[in-house]
């Protein structure tokens, strides 16, 4: 008989570094356009993936010297690799035991649901009947976390474990097998310092507003978030924390515009495998925010030397633009 311990013991031989289960119940109330019961209306179980992002793949971006590691294989390379084969084993081994698995990758080049505004976009897909959502529905990975008992939602609105703090990255797979779901957690990661404020370069996070949702009966708040400074931020659109900025690139000409658009495309050249680039290293959220769990002890996950040995670094002046064209990626 296939059972949660079963699926959570072969999860974690095949590479998840945790797993959780949800009963589908606890999706009540989600937006039809995020509601992952519409993907298999016959599920009876939501089985929640979390991959840990090593904390040496940002220690380039701390340091100021590497980038590449994080965004190639922290980001871009757990999505659309990694976790898709890891993945794909579980579903196999699910049905191997007589149920049907549906995976849900962490990737939304379909998505109806805008990354801009996180809101359902008429323009990219049309429902199949009136009775259904249109493709394709964006399940939230991190509600689907919670409702897993994994963590809990922290002020960034960044997912938090009491294992790695904010630093994995989550999937889910949909059965309809009868497995037992974890409870809630009801412990205490975030401590509401704010530090993914303070140290956010985009300016996207509230210090005093919120936002908040209800799942499985149990209220989740965080700091109210700007999406689009969010993005533009992340992929490097701010010359203080992006030493390969070209001169030039004036960030009042993108800074309304989701990853900065093509405007800021044109003055980043600094072509990464999988996903665009993400200079900036969630320095608020993930990096600043890890560094205060590790020092205030809140993590279950220990190392023998801390994360942060140093003052985070910003450019100044001069040194905050390159001259235009530096690797004559316009040249033969």
């Amino acid at each position: 008989m296939l059972t949660s311990a079963k699926v959570k013991k072969m999860a974690r031989a095949l590479g998840a570094d945790l797993c959780g289960i949800a009963s589908m119940e606890r999706f009540e109330g989600a937006p039809k356009q995020q509601d992952p019961r519409y993907i298999f209306p016959d599920a009876k179980a939501c089985i929640t993936l979390a991959f840990r992002i090593p904390r040496g793949y940002l220690r380039g971006i701390e340091e100021g010297t590497y980038f590449n590691a994080y965004t190639a294989m922290g980001y871009g390379g757990l999505n659309a690799i990694y976790m898709p084969v890891v993945m794909r084993e579980i579903c196999c081994f699910i049905e191997d035991n007589g149920f049907e698995a549906a995976p849900v990758p962490n990737f939304y080049s379909g998505s109806s649901i805008s990354f801009a505004t996180q809101q359902y976009d008429p323009t990219r897909s049309r429902a199949v009947s009136p009775d259904k959502p249109s493709p394709d529905v964006l399940v939230d990975f991190r509600v689907a976390a919670f409702a897993s008992g994994l963590g809990e939602f922290g002020w960034s609105k960044m997912f938090l474990t009491p294992e790695f703090g904010p630093m994995q990255r989550i999937v889910c797979i949909l059965t309809d097998a009868p497995l037992a779901p974890d409870p809630i957690f009801t412990g205490k990661v975030c401590d509401r310092c704010k530090i993914c404020v303070a140290q956010c370069t985009g300016c996207a996070i509230s210090k005093d507003e919120t936002e908040s949702i209800t799942v499985a009966g149990h209220k989740v708040e965080w700091g109210k978030f700007d999406y689009i400074k969010c993005s533009v931020a992340y992929v490097g659109g701010l010359p203080e924390y992006n030493p390969f900025l070209q001169i030039g690139a004036d960030p009042e000409k993108y800074k309304d515009q989701y990853s900065g658009g093509a405007m800021l495309d044109k003055h980043m050249p600094y072509p990464v495998p999988f996903s665009r680039p993400a200079v900036e290293g969630a320095r608020g959220c993930m990096r600043a925010c890890y560094a205060h769990l590790e020092e205030k002890g809140l993590l279950k996950k220990h190392f023998v030397n801390r994360f942060r040995k140093r003052a985070p670094w910003k450019l100044a002046g001069e040194a905050a633009a390159l001259p235009s064209d530096p690797f004559n990626v316009g040249k033969e």
